[in-house]
């Protein structure tokens, strides 16, 4: 079968504070459309989910219809839905599985509810082509840090380790506010740290050594307060690119270090990252390098990819079909804590 006889499947992603939707055939990006909400959230220092639920409602038709037009395709061309059911925000999914339940009832087609952090693996596909089997994959965005083994994007992704407590782009948005950088956190720290010393201050590094493949940030973000407090009461003025850079070493050195072993421990030659935090400069650096020392081929899709998207849960569907899964019923509902060893919902 030629990639143009594989079915066009639309992809509807709405997690969180992005609406995305993305056209994929097989590993083939044919367009995508994205409108985010955050800037009604930087007042508040979060994601607000009743504002990110409304904003989805606005933007969900508009977007559709730009991801179309980008793909050069009409909506009655779509083969399968493909949609966020989780993890997530409750409102948010719920508005993104009952707008893919409506164009699946109005197109008569099948409908599949997928995992979102399955599809941050997924997304990989259409940048570098079929992912090998096993591979291992770094998940890293603001609420999850995960290491996962990869046999099948479809059927079976194992959980190796996860956070617990803050994931590391909880950590960037919060070591952000200390500093008085803006909301998110992850770009201005990362270009705050591009002009520190990172060898200028020695954060900790959480469960650097504990046998586990789990990560912890919530220390090392105390760390950074105590700093910024003991500066404050002496009266020192703070050296915000140093700082930045420290605690950007420190989560990047665990987080490279952990996903390295693991490929190791498991004989897995080939490394993925993904999510919001993948798209960092010092993140990217640091694998790089360790995965060239230890002979791993690394794979980290380009930036918009990394973050929320709907191309992500296109690909992810794309895959589900091709292993002939069955659909998701039109009483399809979403679980905001859905496991990652669920590619598919239900």
């Amino acid at each position: 079968m030629s990639d143009h006889d594989l079915p066009l499947i639309l992809g509807i992603e709405t997690s969180c504070d992005e609406t995305g939707v993305g056209l994929v055939r097989g590993c083939e990006l044919l367009g995508e459309s994205v409108a985010s909400s955050v800037e009604q959230h930087v007042r508040f220092g979060g994601v607000v989910p009743e504002v990110a639920s409304r904003a989805h409602l606005e933007a969900m038709t508009p977007t559709v219809r730009r991801a179309l037009d980008s793909a050069g395709v009409k909506l009655s061309d779509v083969d399968a839905i493909a949609v966020t059911a989780g993890p997530g925000l409750a409102g948010a999914l719920l508005v993104g599985v009952s707008a893919a339940k409506a164009y699946a009832m109005a197109l008569d087609k099948p409908l599949y509810g997928v995992n979102h952090l399955v599809g941050h693996v997924a997304v990989d596909q259409l940048e570098h082509g079929p992912l090998p089997k096993p591979a291992i994959a770094l998940l890293v965005s603001g609420g999850h840090t995960s290491l996962l083994l990869v046999n099948d994007l479809a059927t079976d992704v194992v959980s190796l380790g996860d956070t617990v407590d803050d994931a590391a782009g909880e950590a960037y948005d919060k070591v952000a506010r200390l500093l008085d950088l803006p909301y998110p956190g992850g770009p201005p720290i990362d270009k705050a740290a591009q002009r520190g010393n990172a060898k200028s201050i020695r954060f900790p590094r959480g469960k650097w050594g504990d046998g586990t493949y789990d990560f912890s940030f919530s220390g090392l973000k105390t760390a950074v307060a105590r700093h910024v407090e003991d500066a404050d009461r002496r009266g020192e003025p703070l050296v915000v690119a140093d700082i930045a850079a420290a605690f950007q070493d420190s989560v990047v050195d665990v987080l490279t270090r952990k996903a390295v072993d693991a490929c190791v421990e498991h004989g897995v030659s080939t490394l993925v990252i993904s999510g919001g935090v993948a798209a960092n400069s010092a993140l990217r650096t640091l694998a790089e390098q360790r995965c060239r020392e230890a002979g791993i081929t690394l794979r980290v899709p380009r930036p918009r990819l990394c973050t929320d998207n709907g191309a992500m849960i296109a690909a992810l569907g794309a895959e589900v079909v091709a292993a002939g899964l069955p659909p998701s019923t039109l009483d399809l509902a979403t679980d905001t804590s859905l496991p990652v060893e669920s590619p598919l919902a239900g």
